[in-house]
């Protein structure tokens, strides 16, 4: 199997648990927060969002300069918006994944500030680690917010405590 494969994969089945943590959302608790350095409900959510749209970026360059790079974040205020925005993300994602050769994979990408140079890695590591593994970090960290809400956390990999065990 190509990498390629492998990637999209795992984006789309991953893509379709996320989805079920963010048709919970309360957009009318947008604002909440657990505690003052954490981010707001809605700030997470839309990054939860925006994070597969990292992949196209890490693919179709060599490096990001976050002195040059201008980001405008996600800041979608209903749960429909914000879901549609997400689909097509991973819509495209996928695609391009899907055209990346393995070789390709192996090119390196720096994250640098100007000068200063966070990491080089493999395109492959960039997409793991800072797309997919950063993806479901703050997947996790949504689960709480929901608990913390006390609306029904749904499954991931097998049912959560909210959902009826079958037996």
């Amino acid at each position: 199997m190509k990498l390629a494969q492998s990637f999209a994969t795992e984006l789309e089945y991953e893509a379709a648990i996320t989805v079920k943590f963010l048709e919970r959302i309360p957009m009318d608790r947008f604002d909440w927060t657990p505690h003052e350095k954490s981010m707001s409900l809605g700030r997470l959510a839309n990054h939860i969002g925006e994070l597969a749209g990292w992949i196209p970026v890490t693919l179709n360059s060599d490096e990001l300069d976050f002195d040059q790079f201008k980001y405008t974040r996600w800041d979608y205020r209903d749960t429909a918006s914000l879901i549609e925005a997400f689909k097509g993300s991973i819509q495209n994602a996928t695609q391009l994944l899907l055209e990346t050769s393995n070789e390709a994979f192996m090119d390196l990408w720096t994250l640098r500030r100007g000068e200063h140079i966070t990491f080089t890695l493999p395109k492959a590591a960039v997409i793991r680690n800072n797309c997919l593994n950063h993806l479901y970090h703050h997947r996790a960290q949504l689960s709480v917010y929901l608990r913390l809400l006390d609306i029904p956390v749904p499954g991931a990999y097998g049912p959560s405590a909210d959902e009826k065990r079958a037996g």
